[in-house]
């Protein structure tokens, strides 16, 4: 596919939270990495408001196992809390993805150079992203490295599963063109061990959150793909 990326992503502990275990303060994870969760691993890598990263699909590679832990996160008006918080321990996936340039952002069409955009995305890959990775949440640190997709053996390569309703992911108004955050929901399947994620455009179960504007963007408040080009290549 063209602009497309393929890379191994790995980590001790993930944390893809599960919003109706937050109501009670407490946390437990999906089982497998949201869709969200992973446009956000790629944006960590590289990111430019002019593309827009789609993930095509992932490939779970260990056994799907989990673990609670007892925390103290603090409290909103001060001080701490106790809770108990489910990971998921010893993750690997393989993940594909591509990006398009964002067609409602008008306004960046100076910066739409697909070439340096692959190529830098590429060489961020290579070095492990551009900033800090996490697995869902910030106390679990992950790691990237460029992989063959279809590389090495993965524990449900032979197994079909459903995971129920999840969410997909959010929508935000500089991605949709529509002044407000949305959250999305779908049904994933897992065919042979890998999930094939549908397009944002494509979920049926769309939920409005809030109002929201998309945030303005202009020549001299970005650095451009030409001058990043640059700055790498120093």
């Amino acid at each position: 596919m063209r602009n497309s990326i393929e890379f191994r992503l790995f980590g001790k502990y993930a944390l893809f939270t599960d919003p109706l275990t937050k109501i009670g303060g407490e946390k437990m994870t999906y089982q497998i990495p949201t869709y969200q969760a992973l446009k956000g691993i790629i944006e960590s890598i590289y990111w430019k408001p002019t593309i827009t990263i789609f993930i095509d699909k992932v490939r779970v590679m260990n056994a799907i196992k989990m673990e609670s832990k007892g925390v103290r996160p603090i409290e909103y008006g001060g001080g701490n809390t106790l809770a108990h918080y489910t990971y998921l321990k010893d993750v690997c996936y393989h993940v594909q993805a591509h990006f398009e340039f964002n067609p409602h952002r008008s306004d960046l069409a100076f910066d739409r150079n697909e070439g340096k955009h692959y190529a830098i995305l590429k060489r961020s890959l290579e070095a492990g992203g551009r900033r800090d990775i996490f697995l869902g949440a910030r106390e679990c640190q992950g790691y990237v490295e460029p992989i063959s997709f279809d590389g090495g053996e993965g524990f449900y390569d032979e197994a079909d599963l459903h995971f129920g309703t999840m969410v997909h992911g959010i929508n935000y108004p500089d991605e949709t063109g529509r002044n407000e955050m949305e959250v999305r929901l779908w049904n994933p399947v897992m065919q042979n061990g890998v999930v094939h994620f549908i397009r944002p455009d494509e979920c049926e179960h769309v939920r409005s959150i809030a109002a929201m504007e998309p945030k303005p963007f202009t020549q001299q408040a970005i650095t451009s793909v030409e001058e990043l080009w640059q700055e790498v290549n120093k």
